[in-house]
């Protein structure tokens, strides 16, 4: 039966929220080594602009769609074509937060896995072969990683059960500023290694040659991905969204942070890198593979920094993972609750047992399963780049293009400009509108095919 929704207390609970799903594995797992495989600070650069003016205006257009329609992504699908001609790319949508949330829980499975190792002080003594040792024996056996993604998937559930204010609100409101402070703490320590400032300049001092199509696309998949666009994930929190809050602020500053939470992660692992004579293009095993072993020398120099940095980092890690998971998990449930009208208990239990049961064959595929192939992809590799390379550009497509073209320019004025009440919002109406209508889709388009032919 569908029940009256929820919304968020004020401001700050929308920005610890957006921010929350924004700000995860994307940042903390996935930036850091993408700017190693892609040259360092130009990647940065490409990332900063393809945050502004492509990821920001695709913020943008979820947001209105869920604050003003007020259901999930089906519901706006069918009540925009109503002929269900285009039904599929509803399905399109809803299948990219169920394949996120399945390869994610695997990751934060990860990190709490090494939360565990942490405290238990395994990081003390550990060189850079036992380091890669590790992770690859905990990886590849069948199942530990499935236990710890299991613990991981019934945490978010929890969470999502306790409902929008007790739990989705409540638990980012107390978790993002404790996360902020522990990344902070780790970016001073790991600047102050001997030999840092390689790190340091790594990513800040940008190599202009080394931008081709491919780093522009992994720029722009990184910001959809670290932004959590075009799986529905901030059209249903602006669903939450009261009337009187801005889009725009919610907006920038969702990018802000998570923008300087991207660059805060860089800074905390890259210059621990070099000052530990590794090469920094070592690709989505950076954090699990090489940063123990770079904990563990410190613990040469101080035994009590040793131990508590590697805590607080996968602590940080383990947070941030739960914010931007409870976000997609939110998405299907919020599909199955509100479209197909399932009760609250069916409804998280679904979400559930599919997360858990598409992640096993994923954390398989680093085992048992390592040897089976899709064009050329392990199933967890295959599942991360049909998302970041694909769906999610449909999904932002999709919505830009409803709001661009099938919502009423009244309809989205009113929206971005709380029914013409805030002034700034009404001096950029215009420009940001032409922008969504014909600019955004044509970017995306381009950005898409050069994936699929480049």
């Amino acid at each position: 039966m569908k029940g009256k929704k929820e919304q968020f207390s004020n401001r700050f609970a929308v920005i610890a929220a957006m921010a929350g799903s924004a700000i995860g594995l994307g940042n903390i797992w996935r930036f850091p080594y993408m700017v190693g495989e892609n040259g360092g600070g130009a990647f940065v650069i490409v990332y900063l602009i393809c945050s502004v003016f492509l990821a920001l205006p695709c913020f943008f257009s979820e947001a209105i769609l869920g604050r003003h329609s007020g259901t999930g992504i089906m519901g706006i699908v069918k009540s925009k074509f109503p002929e269900g001609k285009l039904n599929f790319l509803g399905v399109l949508c809803i299948l990219s937060p169920v394949l996120i949330l399945s390869f994610y829980s695997i990751v934060g499975g990860w990190s709490l896995e090494y939360l565990v190792k942490a405290i238990a002080g395994d990081f003390n003594s550990m060189s850079e072969t036992e380091s890669v040792r590790v992770f690859n024996d905990y990886s590849s056996s069948v199942w530990r990683p499935i236990l710890t993604h299991f613990v991981f998937l019934t945490t978010t559930a929890v969470v999502v059960s306790l409902g929008v204010k007790k739990g989705i609100e409540k638990f980012n409101k107390i978790i993002m500023p404790v996360l902020f402070v522990l990344m902070v703490l780790i970016v001073v320590f790991s600047m102050s290694l001997p030999g840092a400032e390689a790190g340091l300049s790594y990513i800040l001092k940008p190599d202009f040659s080394k931008i081709d199509a491919d780093v522009i696309c992994d720029a722009l998949g990184q910001s959809f991905f670290s932004l959590s666009l075009g799986m529905g994930t901030i059209l249903v929190y602006s669903t939450f969204m009261k009337k009187s809050e801005s889009i725009i602020g919610s907006g920038v500053l969702t990018v802000v942070f998570d923008t300087a939470f991207a660059i805060l992660a860089g800074l905390a692992i890259m210059p621990a890198v070099f000052s530990a004579g590794i090469g920094p293009s070592s690709g989505p095993g950076l954090v699990y593979e090489t940063l123990p072993y770079i904990f563990s020398s410190m613990g040469t120099v101080s035994p009590t920094v040793g131990y508590l940095v590697p805590l607080l980092f996968f602590l940080a890690v383990l947070m941030a993972a739960l914010t931007s998971e409870i976000s997609m998990f939110e998405v299907i449930y919020e599909y199955l609750r509100y479209d197909r009208l399932y009760s609250k208990k069916k409804a998280i239990l679904t979400v559930f047992l599919i997360g858990f049961l598409i992640g096993i064959p994923c954390s398989m595929s680093f085992g048992v399963l390592k040897g089976f192939t899709l064009w050329g992809l392990t199933l967890f590799d295959l599942a991360d780049f049909t998302t970041s390379n694909f769906l999610m550009f449909i999904g932002s497509l999709l919505f830009c293009m409803i709001v661009g073209w099938k919502m009423k320019k009244e309809e989205v004025y009113m929206e971005i400009t709380n029914n013409g009440e805030k002034k700034f919002a009404k001096l950029i109406f215009k420009p940001l509108y032409l922008w969504i209508r014909y600019v955004l889709p044509f970017g995306i388009i381009i950005i898409f095919l050069t994936n699929l032919f480049v």
